[in-house]
């Protein structure tokens, strides 16, 4: 299997600056969405860095120790403390900027990112913030992400709370995001991938105008991925485009080559035809077999994004 993304942004209806980022790393099969914070437009420059960072440090460690400056840990796969690690040093990255600069102070940013291994067959997910990643599979959709929100951890502590005091909570506050503290804990996840998966990332400017359903729903009916992402962006917008809205949407493909060969179209004639006879005796294909795959940290003090 392989994974092959597109994605899109866009500043909304209500913004005057797009704070979002993402980047496509097709070559590292990684795919990354960034959602900044922070007066004097430094929202955009923490999103960039996070990007930026994360990038960087998987073209850079390709062949190297991949988690200096940071401990492997051994509860993870390699992948995992990959993706782990890069987000952490952009989040150091982005702590050291505030730091040096006045107009940067306070900055801060959301992050997703979905880390494709062809050989495991294993999507990993990793996220700081409510920038969010769906899985849509066999006609459903789920989110593979949890909020890290001022509401889901009242509801965490107080699953019992009413509609009414959940109706009180404010609903624009992060309780975790990269650039607020010098340690970040980021949750990461992995999932077993299938053909035809497809996995969306994007910033709450589109999970908030948005249903699920209707995700799913424009996901399944468009063929393209980058038309797909086209169609989220313009119906969050239709819906107000309150923010910045950002898509990226990552297709699990077979590999060129993948598809199982009938050894009766490359046999010579006389055998060819012999094995053509036997096949339609016993009704079952006669075919080569499938080839091999080719291929915490303590969490900052809630902080509210700017509505």
């Amino acid at each position: 299997m392989r994974a092959v993304a597109a994605g899109l942004t866009d500043v909304g209806l209500q913004r005057d600056h797009n704070e979002d980022s993402f980047a496509l790393l097709q070559d590292h099969e990684l795919f990354i969405v960034a959602d900044g914070m922070g007066g004097h437009r430094a929202g955009d420059v923490a999103s960039k860095i996070a990007t930026e960072a994360i990038v960087d440090f998987f073209r850079a460690t390709a062949a190297e120790d991949f988690t200096w400056p940071f401990h492997f840990d051994s509860r993870m796969s390699e992948e995992e403390n990959r993706l782990l690690t890069g987000i952490k040093i952009a989040n150091r990255q982005i702590v050291e900027r505030s730091t040096r600069s006045r107009e940067c102070h306070g900055m801060g940013t959301t992050v997703v990112g979905a880390l494709f291994s062809a050989r495991k067959g294993k999507m990993y997910i990793g996220h700081v913030g409510d920038s969010r990643a769906y899985r849509v599979r066999g006609g459903e959709i789920r989110q593979m992400t949890r909020d890290h929100s001022l509401v889901n951890d009242y509801l965490l502590a107080m699953p019992e709370l009413t509609e009414e005091q959940k109706s009180e909570l404010p609903k624009n506050v992060i309780t975790r995001a990269l650039g607020m503290q010098e340690h970040v804990s980021v949750d990461i996840v992995g999932d077993d991938a299938s053909v035809g998966d497809c996995y969306v990332l994007c910033s709450d400017g589109l999970s908030g105008m948005i249903e699920d359903d209707e995700i799913l729903e424009i996901v399944i009916q468009t063929p393209s991925i980058e038309e797909a992402c086209r169609k989220l962006i313009a119906l969050a917008n239709e819906h107000g485009g309150e923010d910045n809205i950002t898509a990226v949407i990552v297709k699990i493909e077979e590999e060129p080559g993948d598809r199982k060969v009938n050894l009766s179209d490359t046999l010579p004639t006389p055998l060819t035809a012999r094995l053509r006879t036997a096949q339609a005796a016993t009704s079952e294909p006669i075919t080569s077999p499938a080839p091999p795959d080719a291929h915490a940290d303590t969490p900052p003090a809630g902080d509210a994004k700017p509505r």
